[in-house]
């Protein structure tokens, strides 16, 4: 009686109608809380607009006095940044697309066939994300000598998609199990095959988990130090990551070129979420439940 008394207490409380006060409180605790998240990216751009005589100064100003260009200037013409650039865009992009088609198939045969191993190779697909990545690197890069794959986007490019594959098929059979199997049952009645219903169907209607997994793997990819630095060892074949910590030297670290380098490597990843945003929200959802 006392249970049902509380939730009947929490459902009322939850829908009743919100006071001007507590519409206000809300609002200032969202505010406030989003002042202290971009605070830090603020310091970063304050560093980026100073001088080099004037890096480590304690002024709390976001916009310097004399601010400049400079840092951007000497990141972008005295620096091989656009080649980093370069580099990291055409690493990361392979891996999205490698990973979500290999994902996209895999995740369809757990969900649709009964197989057998289907519940063992789930199982272990899930217990490969317990391993943690650094214990990896020594068995990608053994792997990687042997088939002459070191100091090659090919071999970047298959490490990366062999660690993002088991959970973009954990997420994408998830998603498949909510589409009903009576609409591709449907379309093989009207004469298409099996890959033709999955490629007409169940593709087109998993567009939102499509693009999650494909920012997942972009966004492992795109910020990844630690495998990059042990694959990769000439300096044209650097990425970002490898590039901006160059500027970390050991007697003197270039803090205002870091921070304009730091800056410009975010322009492709707010592209990228800006133009997939409206599936965010339902690629993460939609998933969950099974009905």
């Amino acid at each position: 009686m006392k249970d049902q008394t509380f939730i009947q207490w929490f459902f009322k409380s939850t829908l009743r109608k919100e006071s001007p006060f507590e519409r206000i409180l809300v609002h200032t605790v969202l505010i406030v809380t989003c002042l202290i998240a971009l605070y830090p990216a603020l310091r970063v751009l304050t560093i980026s607009l100073r001088p080099g005589n004037r890096v480590l100064s304690t002024t709390l100003e976001i916009i310097p006095p004399d601010a400049s260009f400079e840092n951007y200037k000497a990141v972008l013409l005295d620096k091989d940044f656009l080649r980093w650039l370069w580099n990291s865009l055409v690493i990361t992009c392979s891996t999205s697309v490698i990973g979500v088609i290999l994902a996209s198939t895999s995740a369809y045969a757990f969900s649709r066939w009964n197989f057998p191993g289907r519940t063992g190779g789930l199982i272990f697909l899930l217990t490969t994300q317990m391993i943690p990545g650094v214990m990896l690197l020594v068995p990608i890069y053994i792997l990687a000598a042997r088939l002459d794959l070191i100091n090659s986007w090919v071999g970047l490019v298959v490490a990366y998609s062999v660690t993002s594959i088991p959970f973009s098929i954990w997420i994408l059979k998830g998603y498949y199990d909510t589409v009903p199997i009576e609409l591709e049952q449907a379309a093989m009645i009207d004469g298409t095959s099996q890959i033709g219903a999955f490629y007409r169907m169940v593709l087109p209607l998993s567009t939102p988990a499509l693009s999650i997994v494909f920012l997942f793997n972009f966004m492992s990819a795109w910020n990844d130090f630690v495998l990059a630095r042990v694959m990769l060892q000439q300096e044209e074949m650097y990425t970002w990551p490898l590039g901006l910590f160059r500027m970390m030297q050991q007697f003197q670290a270039q803090w205002g070129m870091f921070a304009a380098g730091s800056l410009m490597v975010t322009i492709p990843v707010m592209t990228l979420f800006m133009a997939s945003s409206k599936f965010l929200v339902s690629g993460l959802t939609l998933g969950a439940t099974k009905g």
